[in-house]
């Protein structure tokens, strides 16, 4: 299943003002004001339309500085989460910089790794990255708002900047100066394929890869040293759109993807992602076509390497050039 595109914000707040609950897991709402985010059946008193935004899921709000509504408790999905573990939950909100060990879960009655996965499961994060993600996002939260990161750390249990700051680059990717800078945002998008890794800068989509890929780790760390910005969990306004050309493309409904892109590489490797897009939909060419069409013949090492440094898996579609004799000779996502 896809994660739902966000539907536009009009329809949203009035979502949120009347408590419609056919939005549940459509949306979450974050209140500027408060620093807040409630999922749409929350009864507490409405904000104004211009101190609201929404997120997809609530990692995104979290990691986006704002905290679980202690009124309608958005972390607690319905019928996902034992009694047990709402507990938990409703333990942490009491207590934010709460730290627990497997053996303080396993004194709650909750089997750590059962926990793990029904957090990765329903939250794409384990429950120890949730606590992180919990702490650093608050912080991050206030530090965006004008607060120093010296007082943010301390303000939110870290007994020092050092461990503060190893914190934030794990969560964030970057450092708590960095951070507050241009980023690249990232997040999960499902695929009948798969799960898929997307990244996008202010110029597009900039990364799309397959969540299993083993150079999945290389590729982050190419394109972060290319853009010269951390990789920030979060929002774009192209993810919504590339979601929705997925899922038709998918679907057998669309052709042509027409969310904008940033294929920013070496020239030879920009040269060769471009001639990629002018492969039509449902033909195939061999490599050697493929240096033909780049203007070198003879490059055609060069030009499969290049296809193997595609960033942008299936929009940029290195998986439309095959053998010389049609067969296929191997793909970064799997046959």
């Amino acid at each position: 299943m896809f994660e739902p595109t966000l539907p536009d914000p009009d329809t949203m707040y009035r979502a949120l003002v009347e408590k419609d609950a056919s939005f549940e897991g459509i949306f979450f709402a974050g209140v500027t004001t408060t620093g807040i985010f409630c999922r749409p059946t929350c009864t507490a008193r409405k904000p104004h339309r211009e101190n609201v935004v929404f997120f997809p899921t609530t990692r995104d709000a979290m990691l986006a500085g704002y905290r679980p509504c202690r009124v309608c408790h958005p972390m607690m999905l319905p019928g996902t989460m034992p009694d047990a573990v709402a507990r938990l939950l409703q333990e942490i909100e009491a207590d934010p910089g709460l730290r627990l060990t497997d053996t303080d879960l396993q004194a709650r009655g909750i089997e750590p790794a059962g926990l793990r996965r029904l957090f990765k499961r329903t939250h794409g994060m384990t429950f120890q990255a949730y606590l992180r993600a919990r702490r650093v996002g608050e912080a991050f939260g206030q530090i965006k708002h004008g607060e120093s990161a010296t007082d943010a750390a301390f303000g939110h249990g870290w007994e020092s900047l050092s461990g503060f700051g190893e914190a934030f680059r794990k969560v964030m990717g970057a450092s708590p100066t960095q951070a507050t800078g241009p980023v690249t945002t990232v997040t999960r998008l499902e695929t009948p394929l798969g799960p898929m890794l997307a990244g996008a800068s202010d110029a597009g989509i900039a990364l799309l890869e397959f969540a299993d890929r083993r150079m999945l780790e290389t590729q982050i760390e190419r394109l972060r040293r290319l853009l010269r910005t951390p990789l920030v969990p979060g929002s774009s306004p192209f993810f919504g759109r590339l979601a929705e050309e997925l899922q038709r493309y998918f679907a057998g409904e669309l052709r042509q993807f027409e969310v904008p892109l940033d294929l920013r590489g070496t020239p030879f490797q920009t040269r060769v992602w471009t001639v990629l897009l002018g492969i039509p939909y449902g033909k195939t060419r061999s490599y050697a076509e493929q240096a033909k069409a780049v203007g070198d013949p003879a490059a055609i090492r060069a030009v499969a390497r290049a296809n193997g440094d595609n960033r942008i898996a299936v929009i940029v579609p290195c998986h439309r050039v095959v053998g010389s004799d049609g067969s296929l000779t191997g793909y970064g996502g799997g046959l």
